[in-house]
């Protein structure tokens, strides 16, 4: 079975806690078995940081992403959000409580940004989704805040990958909810619009007192712009994670453990990977 060690570097504050996990066990329940993906999970994420999840494919972070997002169930432990257990909240309470950005593009058409930013609010409205006038107002203020004010009357269909993620972040922000979890949310952009990215992130963590929390495989730039690293990694044939800052982990191997190979060194004074040129 496969098993979590924690190596948790950050000096924990209590106070600003908004999710803990508690020996969390993740996988998939089938008919006739179990498959642990990984367990022993024991860890925080606090409000107004900026944390990113790093590991290679098929590791097991989309796992974790999904059932902290609860879109699959936990096999075993706890994942507490503001001290209560994810499983005692309804589908609606959780709506108020986890916004989610995916991967995926979405497929709209005929629908202006502003519209689709308004379909965040679908928590608080109605059986009729009518929207009041102080939900237009947080719609708006959504859009101010991640500066897409330009973009507000365009059609979906026709902005680029790099707007398109950013309206989906305002969509979000307009939920109103204090957790924010993305799944990639730089895998189709050009670097540019990474940096971009993630420094809005970081931003809104910060000014509006949000947990943020990413998957990534942006390496360098999650080194640069996270508070706190997930590093999830293979070791003697258990997963491990490790937490904390760059620096942190920098300092004791674990991120030269994840990148170096033969040709690539990782250099834990600048945080930066170095590649060899064998002409």
């Amino acid at each position: 079975m496969p098993f979590v060690r924690i190596l948790y570097l950050c000096s924990v504050d209590m106070n600003n806690e908004t999710i803990r996990l508690s020996n969390l066990s993740i996988g998939y329940r089938g008919k006739n078995d179990v498959r642990v993906v990984a367990s022993g999970i024991s860890a925080a994420i606090r409000e107004g940081e900026l944390t990113c999840l790093l590991g290679a494919n098929g590791i097991g972070k989309s796992t974790l992403l999904r059932t902290l997002s609860a879109f699959q169930p936990k096999l075993d432990g706890q994942v507490m959000i503001e001290e209560s257990d994810i499983s005692q909240f309804t589908d609606k309470e959780l709506s108020r409580i986890i916004g989610v950005v995916l991967t995926e593009k979405p497929d709209i058409r005929n629908m202006t940004v502003r519209e689709l930013v308004a379909m965040g609010r679908s928590p608080y409205t109605g059986f009729w989704g009518t929207l009041r006038d102080d939900d237009w107002q947080t719609v708006d203020e959504a859009i101010a805040a991640v500066r897409i004010d330009s973009l507000s009357r365009r059609m979906i269909h026709t902005l680029s990958d790099g707007e398109r993620q950013k309206v989906m972040i305002a969509k979000a922000l307009a939920q109103q909810t204090p957790v924010i979890y993305l799944d990639e949310p730089t895998a189709f952009l050009d670097f540019p619009s990474k940096v971009e990215m993630m420094l809005l992130l970081r931003r809104l963590a910060r000014e509006q007192r949000k947990t943020i929390f990413l998957s990534t495989h942006d390496f360098e730039l999650a080194l640069q712009t996270a508070d706190t690293l997930w590093l999830m990694e293979k070791a003697d044939g258990t997963t491990r994670l490790n937490i904390g800052t760059p620096q942190q982990l920098a300092a004791d191997g674990s991120l030269a453990r994840y990148v170096e190979r033969p040709g690539i060194t990782f250099c834990p004074q600048t945080l930066s990977v170095k590649v060899k040129n064998e002409e």
